[in-house]
């Protein structure tokens, strides 16, 4: 029996979402029964320092299509708890970010995860399949920086996290996707390192990517930026493995 599952995907929105995109984006998603509408992060206004305390409004547009999930980008994330929060506090939908960890204090050894309004990964059931999404973020501050001093969190690498937490993920899992924010040159690392991934759903660098990469010819997709592209995978799944066929649909007047 052959299993049948599509995937939409965008990236790198930086605010640009419009009602008039929010119908499009719709409309595709009714097309596709049990489809998954994905981000990889960066959609919203604020920047690193400064937030909105009323939350950001792109995230209630986002809500409306409804998006599946997102992967926490650098302009979601931020230094402090309360601003984190306030930044995605609009969101009905998880936002994913695995290597996300709370400042360690002098008494303790290790980072200890953190929720701050994130989830590590989610297992969504469509038709009959089980999808494993993690999120992959970029390092924004590490332990290794100065700034980690006045930080209520820090980042571990995000290819050494997902080596650690993918292989279990992939037991509970029929599909394997890794929801990215940490660029094209690394997610073909990722690709390399971690075989167990099935796809790679890519942003930050603001590219349009169709590759495969790694012994296992792990598919790497980037979609644009700035509501140019909508992402289509559609993936088959039998007895004989999966097959994929990828496209890029233009958003209207893009």
């Amino acid at each position: 029996m052959t299993r049948r599952l599509v995937i939409f995907h965008t990236s790198d929105i930086h605010n640009r979402l419009t009602p008039d995109h929010v119908r499009f984006l719709t409309e595709l998603k009714c097309s596709a029964p049990d489809s998954l509408m994905l981000d990889s992060g960066d959609a919203i206004w604020a920047g690193n320092i400064f937030w909105r305390p009323g939350g950001e409004p792109v995230l209630d547009l986002m809500n409306q299509v409804p998006y599946d999930a997102m992967c926490l980008g650098n302009r979601e994330f931020h230094f402090t708890e309360a601003g984190l929060r306030s930044k995605l506090s609009r969101a009905r939908f998880p936002i994913l970010s695995a290597n996300l960890r709370r400042r360690r204090s002098e008494q303790e050894r290790e980072g200890s995860p953190s929720d701050g309004g994130t989830r590590t990964h989610i297992v969504l059931e469509r038709a009959g399949i089980r999808v494993g999404v993690i999120g992959l973020s970029v390092p924004c501050i590490t332990e290794q920086m100065a700034v980690r001093r006045i930080s209520d969190f820090f980042f571990t690498d995000p290819v050494e996290t997902a080596s650690h937490v993918i292989p279990d993920l992939r037991k509970q899992c029929d599909i394997v996707v890794a929801l990215t924010h940490i660029g094209l040159p690394r997610d073909r690392q990722l690709a390399e390192s971690v075989p167990e991934i099935d796809i790679i759903l890519g942003g930050h660098t603001h590219t349009v990517a169709d590759e495969k990469c790694g012994r296992r010819a792990v598919p790497v997709l980037h979609h644009g930026c700035h509501c140019r592209f909508v992402g289509r995978v559609d993936l088959s799944i039998s007895a004989d493995g999966i097959e994929m066929t990828r496209s890029l649909i233009p958003f209207p007047g893009a």
